[in-house]
């Protein structure tokens, strides 16, 4: 039973190394521990705030860069609409110029028919008068056997020729 009861001896001891161990900590060990615990607070405080800090950084960034997006699709939008009103201008001044181009060669070629229309009726004039003259000189031959049937002729185209 003595290792159940201590002894007063044992107990006075204990006491005065429990004070002295207590004692030295307190002197030596709780300053630089505490000062460690007190950092290491203001530690964790100051990460705690800058990934408070971040997190609102990270919100505006998010903010910023949504409106960044909306102000990117709303150029392109209005690059879009440039874009197809420049297309369409384009393609209305191409139809404009193919109808001018298309007109002015219908004009050409209309002019052409024209000019070849009358040098196909020249021609057409000149082979009439060549066979004419053809026809006048074959029947007048036939005609002008005769001396006195060529000089009742001759007068009378004298007449006609003076009359014209």
């Amino acid at each position: 039973m003595q290792l159940v009861t201590p002894g007063i001896g044992l107990i006075f001891w204990m006491l005065v190394s429990f004070s002295l161990v207590l004692f030295v900590l307190g002197k030596y060990a709780w300053g630089p521990i505490m000062k460690g615990i007190h950092q290491r607070e203001d530690t964790i405080e100051k990460a705690l705030e800058a990934a408070n800090d971040a997190k609102k950084e990270m919100l505006q960034l998010k903010a910023g860069n949504e409106q960044l997006l909306r102000d990117a699709k709303d150029e392109r939008d209005a690059l879009m609409r440039d874009a197809r009103k420049v297309k369409e201008s384009i393609l209305e001044e191409a139809r404009v110029k193919a109808n001018e181009e298309a007109a002015r060669i219908m004009e050409t070629a209309r002019e052409n028919i024209q000019f070849e229309k009358m040098a196909a009726i020249n021609d057409l004039k000149n082979q009439i008068a060549s066979i004419s003259i053809e026809i006048a000189e074959k029947l007048i031959g036939k005609e002008l056997e005769n001396k006195k049937q060529q000089e009742q002729l001759t007068e009378k185209l004298l007449k006609e020729v003076k009359i014209n």
